[in-house]
């Protein structure tokens, strides 16, 4: 790593109407390094960077590369000036081959060569170790091989600074591995490389330095090798704080859903879940592991009352009126919560699903009571006094309860989301990734409320992508394969080497 700095930002400041996203921000990047950005959700992360890829425009300050003074105004003057950003959601074209998408948009002659397109693309894909099949389409591929796609794309237009966004989220032990010797041969070959990440033990691992942002402000860069979990977090939040989850042991376990050779079909005819069987008990939390895509969204769904089932039972145990057990696979989702069954699920597409953006927090929030208001007239008292509970223990930033949902940053979206779930005190517990894009404070919030529902006798099931966490926070973990269960092991006793495997199908595990 050289000294020879190819960004500088100079005193850059952001502003979205009365909100500082950015405030006099200074910031270097060295030629050949790999730098890590952290910091809580709205922090302004995201915007920094997307004021170096040309999505926005600085309201104040000033951008060097490679020492001269730009204006970034769109993603195309980025390009021209070697900055290429990897989202954390690709923008590819499912029917197109991995070559079709790597050159959709640039210039060139009327006739395509499309082997020689392919012979540059194994040439670069060698170069940095890569595994990439340039005629393969991409709806038969993984995640990390789309990932490689968007990667090579910035590449092959020939940029010289990466910027990636939360890169490992959807990724195994093993890929994650895969995609760090990467990067590092990328920075060996001189590339410049930010990675915006909440994964602590991933910065310590893969970068160089790393810069901490605190609510729009810059708070300083450290060298990673004198970091640790602790004094990054400190920096980030400005106080000590406790990184350990309070997991207790089960307490008057039994059992709450029992599925029993589920299968199910999604909207294309695909078979998304294959003879699934399992049983979640109340008292306890039940982790859910897969590589993105193996059914983990129709499986909670399926249980909520919200997927066609093809086959199998779902069947629902409860103490009322003796052993009572419902038949849930019957029942449509309005039937299950009329019966006092509280399925409450936070979906992976918060905003798709979950939320209602243009709705502000107070009437999000209302969204699971206003059936219940007496006459024609809906009861407000009750959802703002929950909005504002729910803002205050989890510090979601936001100007004020009235804020549409849309305008808040992703995490600040996740925390109003899994709140308001949490606060319905379910019976079943349902999660799909519910620190997804929080930061590590915010995130061991929602692990201790989990903790608090298991030991208020609920049933949790928990999709995550963290296996760290998932081994730290769960009881049990059933691993999801192709759709099929390929293993359900003790948390307690488990690796994440482990769970990797069984998440590929390298290991059965009954």
């Amino acid at each position: 790593m050289s000294e020879t700095n190819v960004i500088e930002l100079k005193n850059v400041t952001k502003r979205f109407g009365d909100v500082v996203a950015n405030d006099n921000v200074n910031l270097t990047l060295r030629k050949g390094e790999i730098l890590s950005i952290l910091g809580e959700n709205g922090s302004g992360k995201t915007t920094l960077m997307n004021m170096l890829s040309g999505i926005y425009f600085p309201d104040e300050g000033t951008i060097r590369v490679n020492g001269k003074e730009v204006l970034i105004q769109s993603p195309r003057d980025a390009f021209d000036l070697g900055i290429g950003m990897i989202h954390q959601h690709f923008k590819l074209i499912n029917i197109l081959t991995a070559a079709e998408n790597i050159i959709l948009g640039l210039s060139g002659s009327v006739r395509l060569n499309m082997k020689e397109v392919e012979k540059e693309i194994d040439e670069l894909t060698s170069k940095y170790g890569f595994d990439l099949n340039p005629s393969q389409k991409i709806y038969s591929m993984s995640v990390s091989q789309k990932q490689t796609v968007e990667i090579v794309k910035v590449l092959y237009r020939g940029a010289e600074i990466l910027i990636l966004d939360e890169p490992t989220a959807v990724l195994t032990p093993q890929e994650t591995d895969k995609l760090f010797d990467v990067l590092r041969s990328m920075r060996d070959n001189g590339k410049s490389i930010i990675i915006i990440t909440h994964k602590l033990n991933e910065v310590l691992e893969i970068s160089d330095r790393v810069s901490v942002l605190r609510k729009g402000k810059y708070i300083g860069t450290v060298d990673t090798c004198d970091a640790t979990q602790e004094s990054l977090t400190e920096m980030m939040v400005g106080e000590k704080v406790s990184l350990d989850i309070d997991r207790s042991k089960p307490e008057n376990v039994e059992r709450r859903i029992e599925v029993r050779g589920l299968n199910v079909r999604n909207n294309e005819g695909y078979h998304v879940l294959k003879d699934i069987s399992f049983t979640a008990n109340a008292g306890e939390i039940l982790g859910i592991a897969g590589i993105s895509g193996n059914g983990q969204k129709e499986l909670l769904e399926a249980i909520g009352g919200l997927q066609n089932i093809e086959s199998g039972e779902i069947l629902y145990y409860t103490k009322h009126d003796g052993n009572v057990i419902e038949k849930l696979h019957q029942m449509e989702a309005g039937d299950i919560f009329d019966l006092g069954i509280r399925l409450s699920f936070v979906p992976e597409d918060r905003l798709g699903m979950g939320l209602v953006g243009s709705m502000d927090i107070t009437d999000n929030m209302m969204i699971r009571s206003y059936k219940k208001s007496p006459g024609i007239f809906t009861d407000r008292k009750a959802p703002h006094k929950l909005a504002g509970d729910v803002v205050e223990k989890l510090e979601v930033v936001t100007p004020s309860l009235e804020t549409p949902v849309r305008r808040l940053s992703g995490g600040n979206v996740q925390k109003v989301l899994v709140g308001r779930e949490i606060a319905s005190a379910p019976r079943v517990l349902m999660v799909a990734y519910p620190v997804r894009g929080l930061d590590i404070n915010s995130s061991y919030a929602i692990y201790n409320l989990l903790n608090e529902q298991k030991r208020a006798g609920a049933c949790v099931m928990c999709v995550g992508e963290d296996l760290d966490v998932l081994l730290s926070l769960c009881d049990r973990i059933l691993v999801l394969a192709g759709g099929r269960v390929s293993g359900i092991v003790n948390a307690r006793e488990s690796t994440k080497e482990e769970l990797g495997l069984l998440m590929t199908g390298g290991k059965e595990n009954a």
